[in-house]
């Protein structure tokens, strides 16, 4: 990710984004009744997206004081890109969440 030193803070705000976005969601089901609460009901692909956040939180941790190590550079080029990954896995996710709302909304 050499050059897109934006990737990460980017991706950074659509996971807080949605994380703030999906718990207004839930508020919201929960209060429109068992049905709506039901559609909003963590998936697979929320797991996925919260492993992959941690994963990439933890090698981002590891490689924030530099150094030179093999380890410390494989976790600056992947502790970044999960977490790209992770932004993505989060925007899929929450468009699965809107769709399956969609019937409650309109």
């Amino acid at each position: 990710l050499a050059g897109n030193d934006w990737l990460v803070p980017v991706a950074t705000l659509v996971v807080i984004g949605r994380e703030i976005t999906m718990s207004a969601l839930r508020e919201w089901a929960a209060a429109m009744g068992p049905e709506a609460r039901q559609a909003v009901d963590v998936n697979a692909w929320g797991k996925w997206k919260t492993a992959f956040q941690m994963i990439s939180l933890a090698l981002l941790l590891a490689c924030r004081d530099g150094g030179s190590s093999e380890l410390i550079t494989l976790a600056a080029t992947a502790g970044p890109a999960l977490l790209v990954a992770a932004a993505g896995l989060t925007l899929w996710s929450l468009a699965l969440y809107f769709k399956q709302l969609a019937r409650f909304m309109f």
